[in-house]
């Protein structure tokens, strides 16, 4: 148990990313590699001094950021031990532990309601939620090109960024933790003792936490963010990434805790490295 509760801090650690920010943006220049001119975008908020929304990336310079931010992620326990960032570190750390309580006495209430939502989970099936969250990124890439949007395409790029930096801290975790998944406990079984099962990995089925979920929220916060001067984006956005995380519940893909860390890690892991405006390195 008390290798479990390392593990569960060691996670909250690494959803409270950095609150860091830095001196000035990222200037680029050509079409292709969207840069700060491209406030002149219909989408763009560089004027408002918002400065997650200011921050620009290219083809070019993708390979670097997300190494970057890589380093800035797995380098977070350092920022803890200088006494920074206890207060959301915690508060997501808590949150989880309390869900991790609860899981096995509210997964019990999904199975036996399982038929009664056939028709919510067909249309929230995995491969189709995969499919749409990946859709809103391609879509911007698309649409930026066509209508010479350097903005919509930087805003694309730094979605795939988000994505990608969200999944690999997930896969470490699930790699770590190797959760049975709610559908692997037979009927009349019991969803207490999952951690730690065996053969579970992050390739095979581990649970915790919902890589879904991640990706959602990564998505989600980047276009919700840099898109906000339009009222309704935020709110199609996390909600969208709210369903898409609640149906990984209702399937039982995965338990509560999973689908409340993994939203968490999307959505830190983003608005506070992924988006944070930086110097060149």
């Amino acid at each position: 148990m008390g290798r479990f509760f390392l593990v569960l801090v060691l996670c909250g650690g690494f959803a409270g990313a950095p609150y860091r920010a830095c001196a000035q943006d990222r200037d680029a220049g050509l079409p292709d590699s969207p840069s700060a001119a491209s406030s002149t975008s219909s989408g763009s908020d560089s004027a408002s001094g918002d400065q997650p929304s200011q921050r620009e990336v290219s083809w070019r310079s993708l390979p670097k950021d997300f190494l970057h931010d890589q380093k800035d992620i797995w380098l977070f326990p350092v920022q803890l031990a200088k006494g920074r960032h206890w207060l959301p570190t915690l508060s997501i750390t808590g949150a989880t532990a309390g869900l991790i309580v609860a899981d096995p006495h509210v997964m019990p209430y999904f199975r036996s309601h399982a038929g009664n939502l056939d028709d919510v989970n067909d249309v929230f099936d995995s491969s189709i939620t995969i499919a749409a969250v990946v859709a809103v990124p391609a879509s911007l890439m698309m649409a930026g090109y066509a209508g010479h949007d350097p903005y919509a395409v930087s805003t694309s790029l730094l979605a795939g960024e988000a994505y990608a930096d969200s999944a690999v801290v997930d896969l470490v975790v699930k790699a770590i933790t190797r959760r049975q998944r709610p559908t692997d406990i037979p009927p009349g079984g019991n969803f207490h003792n999952t951690f730690f099962a065996g053969g579970k990995s992050p390739f095979k089925g581990s649970s915790f936490p919902s890589g879904h979920a991640a990706g959602a929220f990564s998505v989600a916060t980047v276009v919700a963010t840099r898109y906000h001067k339009h009222r309704w984006v935020p709110w199609v956005m996390y909600g969208f990434a709210t369903a898409v995380s609640f149906s990984r519940v209702t399937t039982m893909a995965h338990f509560p805790s999973d689908v409340f860390l993994g939203a968490a890690l999307g959505y830190t892991i983003t608005r506070y490295e992924v988006l944070r405006p930086r110097v060149n390195f």
